[in-house]
């Protein structure tokens, strides 16, 4: 009786064995990976589509309740700080209460703008630089408070009003988008206002 064994094919010269399949993370269908990914870049995309909206309701969030402290007597901690500051930008003829509660409905109108955008937004926006323009001013008008002594470090105070270059600069992006694009990129892809949304 024959016995008929059977050799291993061997692929000729040249070529090369065939890979073995794949099992690297992320190619089984539903695989935790993949889903986390597709999950990232539709918040990603979501966030992209409202970032502007988002920026400035958020800083309308911070000026209407740093506003709304102020209409309390002592409930801000930079209550006598502003006063200090406007009496001296309007030479003490003003008294501190008005002074006060001016800055309270400023900032609290300002914060309402914001978050309320649409027609509200470019005079909220003029009202905004022109605050800043002010509380920038303190670093000059009240140099004993703002800065160290024989340093040009900051004191707390000072820091509190160097920190506002962020809110600065996130309305200078809103800004630019309400001022300077005009209504091509003032409109998003699905054809919506950014300025108007909600």
């Amino acid at each position: 009786m024959r016995s008929h064994t059977v050799e291993p094919s061997l692929p000729p010269p040249g070529s090369s064995a065939p890979e073995p399949p794949s099992h690297k993370p992320g190619f089984g269908h539903g695989h935790p990976a993949t889903a986390g990914t597709r999950a990232l870049q539709r918040l990603a995309d979501h966030v992209n589509t409202r970032a502007l909206v988002l920026l400035r309701a958020t800083v309308g969030i911070v000026f209407l309740g740093f506003g709304v402290l102020k209409l309390f007597p002592s409930a801000s901690p930079a209550e006598q700080l502003a006063v200090d500051a406007a009496t001296k930008m309007t030479l003490g003829l003003v008294p501190e209460m008005v002074l006060l509660l001016s800055l309270a409905a400023l900032e609290t109108a300002i914060g309402i703008g914001l978050i309320a955008g649409g027609r509200l937004l470019r005079p909220t926006l003029v009202a905004f630089f022109l605050h800043m323009g002010g509380v920038f001013s303190t670093l000059l008008l009240l140099p004993d408070a703002m800065w160290q002594p024989h340093s040009a470090a900051p004191t707390m105070e000072g820091q509190y009003v160097v920190k506002n270059v962020v809110l600065v600069a996130v309305c200078l992006v809103v800004a630019a988008d309400a001022w300077g694009s005009g209504s091509r990129s003032s409109r998003r892809p699905d054809g919506a206002d950014r300025t108007t949304s909600g």
